[in-house]
């Protein structure tokens, strides 16, 4: 019986410690691939200080499943006037903080502001007082709040889209509209059929100028002769016209009534007016004219109802300019100095969802590519 018993007791030991083997042989063999931060090229100007860095697509890096690199950082929002649910601007920006949860293992806070967006530069401080290691600003009117707010938080670390503020623990995101608008006002020519085309601007700044300017450009560039309405829904210091669907309704109404068939609005949640009014003229007229969205692709994101109007938008990569930072920040902590999103950064473009600029692609693409190479240039102001 003794011997029987310590042979039942070895047998035992020598089948925990098996046990114990298996167990560490296959933890931690798994791993998972997530976007890292961008490769970056940087320029900087003759006989200046200043140094503007140009993104380049995301590298992939590979960390152990289990552990999310950025667990236990601090990602805050503070969004603009229209907010979450703009389908436009600030909806982006929501998709890049999104990956960014899901790839970083990021805990995130996101504020809206009051309906005039009196409360930007307060969002701000009880993000970064709340201990938000990083913290966006989504939108140019943020500049003013980003630069007071970042100087009494030196530790914590500000991203600015649309607006450059110069201070060492801000990252200013920047993009190429008027690149991205040429393609969409190429577009705009390839399919118009009266030679008249229209832009709506929601408000009448520099920034929205890039949008016509390239619109413009890509519009001449495939027909020299061809018509362009422009209107903007307000004037500083204004900026309802980014949140007033009827007024955008109303400018897109007149401009199909003067024969425009293809209207591009840079009017933020402005721009649901004139998807209704191309689809309320094309009904009722028996001809159909076209809309052309901005920032996301709209046809992905607004009404059954009004997605066959919408020949194509002008994509604004603020989701990957929100995500590409944030990637930097996991890997390399505090983010500075001005980053250009550019049509080589895939940080504008254009969508073709709903196949309806299939037949005019290619076309599109080689536009694309000479604006790449620097065989063509696109004018980033009105003349």
């Amino acid at each position: 019986m003794t011997g029987l018993k310590k042979r039942g007791g070895l047998f035992i030991l020598l089948l925990a410690f098996a046990l114990i083997v298996a167990a560490c042989s296959s933890s931690s063999d798994e791993t998972t691939t997530t976007a890292a931060g961008s490769e970056e090229t940087t320029t900087t100007a003759a006989g200046s200080e200043e140094t503007t860095t140009t993104a380049a697509p995301a590298e992939e890096t590979t960390t152990t499943a289990g552990s999310m690199a950025g667990e236990g950082i601090k990602v805050g929002m503070a969004y603009d006037i229209g907010g979450r649910g703009d389908k436009s601007f600030n909806d982006s920006a929501a998709a890049g903080l999104e990956k960014g949860i899901a790839d970083f293992g990021i805990e995130t806070q996101e504020l809206e502001p009051t309906a005039g967006g009196e409360n930007r530069e307060e969002n701000l401080r009880l993000l970064a007082e709340s201990g938000f290691d990083l913290n966006f600003a989504i939108g140019f009117a943020f500049a003013e709040a980003v630069t007071a707010t970042a100087a009494d938080f030196p530790d914590t670390t500000f991203a600015i889209v649309d607006s450059v503020v110069e201070a060492p623990n801000v990252a200013s995101l920047v993009f190429a509209e008027h690149e991205g608008s040429a393609l969409v006002g190429a577009a705009a020519a390839l399919k118009s059929q009266t030679g008249k085309i229209g832009f709506i601007g929601g408000v009448n700044i520099g920034l929205i100028n890039k949008f016509e300017a390239g619109y413009r450009f890509g519009a001449e560039y495939i027909n020299p002769d061809i018509e362009i309405f422009t209107q903007y829904l307000t004037e500083p210091p204004d900026f309802s016209g980014f949140n007033d669907p009827a007024k955008g309704k109303e400018a897109a109404l007149a401009m199909y009534e003067q024969g425009a068939d293809v209207v591009y609005h840079a009017a933020g949640g402005s721009g649901g007016g004139l998807f209704e009014a191309a689809k309320e003229v094309s009904t009722t007229s028996g001809s159909k004219v076209w809309a052309i969205g901005v920032d996301s692709d709209q046809y992905e994101t607004a009404g059954d109802d009004v997605k066959e109007y919408i020949l194509t938008s002008m994509l604004k990569r603020v989701d990957v300019a929100v995500y590409t930072t944030i990637a930097n920040f996991v890997n390399e902590g505090n983010q500075s100095g001005v980053v250009v999103f550019d049509l080589s950064a895939d940080g504008v473009g254009y969508s073709n969802s709903g196949g309806f600029v299939d037949d005019i692609a290619d076309q599109i693409d080689e536009l694309r590519t000479k604006i790449i190479s620097g065989e063509v240039t696109v004018p980033d102001a009105l003349s």
